[in-house]
């Protein structure tokens, strides 16, 4: 499914919402001295590509960042792991919020992380939750380093809504002892 093309623009105050909502620090982060550790039912390494495809029940952890999905590729260049590509039915992926209170839990049909870019991309049935607050559509992506949300809604003639749907708890109501709202913001203070 191919999405409409189409980039939808939204006012500064619903953009800023989205931010607060898909505010993950990193990805995965090739700087850390945490390893990359994964499991599946196969394995194929191909050294001399720098590929590596893995199928069967995948999981991908470094530290409290997780990535699940029926099949992922990891890409290696000389610099070290360069992007991952993950698919599910859905694929899901899991990291503590920003602030480091609860987590940030998404899913797609595709996910993928690519180094240079600095950007994870969320693809066909795209969801991202944080703290009540919910961010849909049927492309994300999300720049990790200026923390930057895109999204387009999809095509209507492949059964998409066409629309980028977002649920945005109130502040007050979320309101936590350390004074931040339910999306990690102490604006509401």
């Amino acid at each position: 499914m191919k999405p409409s093309g189409k980039l939808r623009f939204y006012p500064p105050a619903l953009l800023a919402a989205a931010l607060m909502l898909a505010a993950p620090a990193m990805a995965f982060d090739m700087d850390s001295n945490t390893p990359i550790q994964v499991s599946a039912d196969s394995a194929r390494l191909d050294d001399s590509a720098g590929v590596a495809t893995y199928t069967g029940d995948v999981e991908l952890v470094q530290g409290r960042t997780r990535l699940e999905a029926q099949r992922v590729v990891l890409y290696r260049d000389d610099q070290g792991l360069s992007r991952i590509e993950a698919s599910g039915s859905p694929a899901h992926y899991r990291q503590p919020s920003r602030e480091g209170e609860g987590m940030t839990n998404a899913s797609a049909l595709n996910i993928t992380w690519a180094a240079k870019d600095n950007q994870l991309t969320f693809e066909r049935q795209a969801v991202i939750e944080q703290a009540g607050n919910t961010f849909k559509g049927d492309v994300i992506h999300y720049n990790t380093v200026s923390r930057v949300v895109t999204a387009e809604g999809g095509n209507t003639e492949t059964g998409g809504s066409g629309r980028v749907e977002m649920v945005i708890q109130p502040r007050n109501t979320g309101q936590s002892s350390n004074g931040e709202g339910s999306d990690g913001s102490t604006q509401g203070k």
